[in-house]
């Protein structure tokens, strides 16, 4: 196993929905890898948790990452967060991302869970799982 792509392969996802029509129209640019410091927008997504595991073969050693990506909204009803979550989806599923090391294996979709905040607004988590090989 390595752990080696992990930061490639978080670069090479923010960057492909930094550059989706469709994750920008939802967005309006706020996609963060970080969250963001003093007042926040009224929807924005950020990458989040990691979990990798080994799926090392004989051909190489690899690794599968199941990546969190989160939708934030302050409004009372989900609607725009979860057409936020449609565009991240359809930017992601089966993108053949460039990692500048090894190579992506494939990328999908595992589930969402959508909740209400204390303070009145919403989330949306997104969890995708990524496999890549070191070759």
């Amino acid at each position: 196993m390595t752990y080696a792509l992990a930061s490639g392969l978080q670069q090479a996802v923010f960057q492909h929905l930094s550059a989706d029509p469709g994750v920008n129209a939802a967005l309006g640019g706020d996609l963060f890898d970080a969250m963001p410091s003093g007042s926040l927008p009224q929807l924005y997504a950020v990458l989040g948790a990691e979990e990798v595991a080994d799926r090392s073969d004989a051909s190489a050693a690899g690794a599968r990452h199941r990546f969190t990506i989160s939708i934030f909204t302050g409004s009372a009803g989900f609607s725009l967060a979860k057409e936020a979550a449609g565009a991240i989806c359809d930017a992601l599923i089966d993108a053949d991302l460039a990692l500048p090391r090894g190579h992506l294996v494939g990328l999908w979709f595992e589930r969402a869970t959508a909740q209400r905040l204390e303070l009145g607004g919403r989330s949306i988590a997104l969890m995708f799982a990524a496999r890549v090989d070191d070759s």
